[in-house]
């Protein structure tokens, strides 16, 4: 059906940067909606950005900071990450869905392994 293979997790310092990409494979026709979400040691999943056709959606912990995006072929989704700080240490998803929903985990139907961010001071 449809496969999506995260990328670009690594350490950084608090204030640095990072760019996660996800990339998308099968029929990738049928998705409408791709996100992140991430979730830390003994925390729930948490939705952290998504991006509907191409009108963008954030959590408000990472308004300002973070910014989500697709490339043409619309079977990649990128999220640059900037003025990162510890809370943002977590492991982060991509999901995708044939839905219109964005921030709801159990709504989507595909997951990526997971990529893991963690920011040190």
């Amino acid at each position: 059906q449809v496969q999506l293979v995260e990328s670009g997790g690594g350490l950084v310092q608090a204030g640095g940067s990072l760019r996660l990409s996800c990339a998308a494979s099968g029929r990738t026709d049928s998705i409408s909606t791709m996100g992140w979400f991430r979730q830390a040691p003994g925390k729930e999943r948490e939705f952290v950005a998504g991006i509907r056709w191409n009108s963008p959606y954030y959590a408000d912990s990472v308004k300002g900071r973070f910014t989500i995006s697709r490339d043409n072929a619309k079977n990649t989704v990128y999220l640059q990450m900037n003025s990162l700080n510890l809370e943002d240490t977590a492991v982060y998803f991509c999901a995708a869905n044939n839905d219109l929903s964005v921030k709801i985990p159990s709504r989507y139907d595909y997951w990526g392994q997971g990529t893991q961010v963690t920011v040190s001071s």
